[in-house]
């Protein structure tokens, strides 16, 4: 007796069913090329990105001097002032020449005898301290800053800054030419 089945359920013809799993070999080849192409796009867009990252400060350095010499304006932000206080004037002397010799700003003024009350380790107290003002290029100051956190010797260093909005062109001028965009 034989049973009923739908035509469905059978394989007529397996060799059929066989060459239409199995890919062709232009397909094979095709799907190849289309993967390299897209890799091969994939690395060009990644290396790109890289350049434009690795080149970013010299592009925005750039950009601010066309956009200066073309409006004649100060670009609001790109140099800074910061304030540090030291225990000493000696330790304000010797930070202040660094920050120099290392040419990460344009200018420190050293301010004798500051009275700072401050919390510290849950108590109110007082201190004479000395005050540096420094000026420099907004794009060195997080490099300013672990450098005085390195050299100071307070545990907390109070490292402060502002970004300059406005100011003498010749003396933003200045400044750019006197710090080092590294």
């Amino acid at each position: 007796m034989q049973e009923n089945k739908p035509d469905c359920l059978y394989q007529r013809n397996p060799k059929d069913i066989m060459s239409s799993a199995v890919p062709r070999t232009g397909f094979v080849v095709f799907c190849v090329i289309k993967m390299n192409k897209i890799q091969l796009e994939w690395i060009v867009l990644n290396k790109f990105l890289v350049l434009t990252l690795a080149l970013y400060p010299v592009l925005k350095t750039l950009g601010v001097q066309i956009h200066s010499a073309i409006t004649g304006s100060y670009v609001a932000g790109y140099h800074s002032v910061l304030l540090v206080n030291c225990p000493t004037e000696q330790t304000a002397r010797d930070i202040g020449r660094s920050i120099m010799e290392k040419r990460l700003a344009a200018c420190v003024n050293i301010f004798p005898r500051t009275t700072t009350m401050y919390y510290w380790k849950g108590e109110i107290r007082d201190a004479s301290e000395i005050l540096l003002l420094v000026r420099t290029r907004t794009s060195v100051v997080q490099k300013l800053v672990a450098y005085i956190k390195a050299v100071h010797p307070y545990d907390i260093p109070e490292i402060i800054s502002f970004p300059i909005d406005d100011g003498s062109q010749h003396y933003m001028k200045w400044m750019e030419d006197a710090v080092t965009d590294i």
